[in-house]
């Protein structure tokens, strides 16, 4: 009768798991360092913008919210009228966004897939626009908007804003990765070059156009040159330019309404974000892993 061989004593993983864990706490630590540093002056702007003039520089500084949130808005509507200005902000960045994503994906799906003469000095004269600072451009197209009756008005603001050269040729890098035969095999079952965009190639580039949106957004309700030059009326300012005009009111600028203002205009922003953020982390990531 044979025994059985004793079996080999195991060895504990857990010194190398602990070892392990505890190699990985400076980075931890540095990481979240970082965030914080990060995440601090936002912190500062909402808490700050709960409090009055006179308490923002008190020393030490107020760390927790204070109880003025509300007055300071009350005084922002009656100093601008932060409820018609956010709605003027929201109107014409979300026309904007939109018109801009329509007409990038036009003219990224031109470039990318179809073949016609004088293709490729279009996109070099495209992109050599890039290069030009958009100041250079703000008295050719206020005498083009002046000459068009559109000076002080929704359209003024919008339409320079549809066509935007670094879009384009995102969405032509984007679509040029696109395989030729998925679009080839929805033309074989009779579907027309519309249908072929919108219901093939939209719903591929979801992720691309959620990203650009959120960056066009950004660059739309942050614009303040053009609406400061191209606006008249007080009631069709955006929220950049009535949050400026608040500093000549007065000798001593409240603080707090400023900060107010700017807190409330982080807001569509991150409702925005959190509303596409998988789309916005899959549209930069895309193409990342390709081979």
């Amino acid at each position: 009768m044979t025994t059985a061989a004793p079996a080999a004593p195991v060895t504990p993983a857990a010194p190398a798991g602990r070892r392990r864990r505890l190699r990985g706490w400076p980075t931890t630590l540095l990481l979240a360092a970082v965030a914080g540093l990060s995440v601090a002056p936002f912190y500062w702007l909402v808490v700050a913008a709960t409090h009055s003039d006179t308490e923002i520089f008190d020393w030490p500084p107020h760390l927790l919210p204070g109880s003025h949130l509300g007055e300071n808005l009350r005084h922002l509507q009656d100093r601008v009228g932060i409820g018609r200005v956010v709605l003027n902000s929201l109107l014409v960045s979300g026309i904007q966004t939109v018109g801009a994503l329509v007409v990038a994906l036009l003219a990224g799906y031109a470039f990318a897939k179809f073949r016609f003469r004088g293709r490729t000095a279009l996109f070099a004269v495209l992109l050599s626009t890039l290069v030009v600072p958009d100041q250079v451009m703000l008295v050719p197209l206020f005498k083009m908007m002046m000459s068009f009756g559109l000076l002080d008005s929704y359209q003024g603001l919008i339409l320079p804003g549809l066509c935007v050269p670094f879009a384009i040729f995102l969405m032509r890098q984007a679509l040029a990765s696109m395989p030729d035969e998925l679009l080839d095999a929805a033309r074989v079952d009779g579907a027309g070059e519309i249908r072929v965009l919108f219901g093939v190639v939209v719903p591929v580039m979801r992720p691309v156009l959620a990203a650009l949106g959120i960056f066009l957004f950004l660059g739309s309700w942050n614009n303040f040159v053009w609406p400061l030059i191209a606006l008249r009326t007080p009631e069709m300012h955006t929220l950049p330019v009535a949050l400026a005009t608040l500093q000549g009111m007065k000798a001593n600028t409240d603080y707090g309404l400023i900060l107010a203002g700017t807190a409330l205009s982080t807001l569509p922003m991150m409702v925005l974000f959190l509303v596409l953020q998988r789309q916005f982390i899959s549209g930069l990531l895309a193409g990342a892993t390709k081979g």
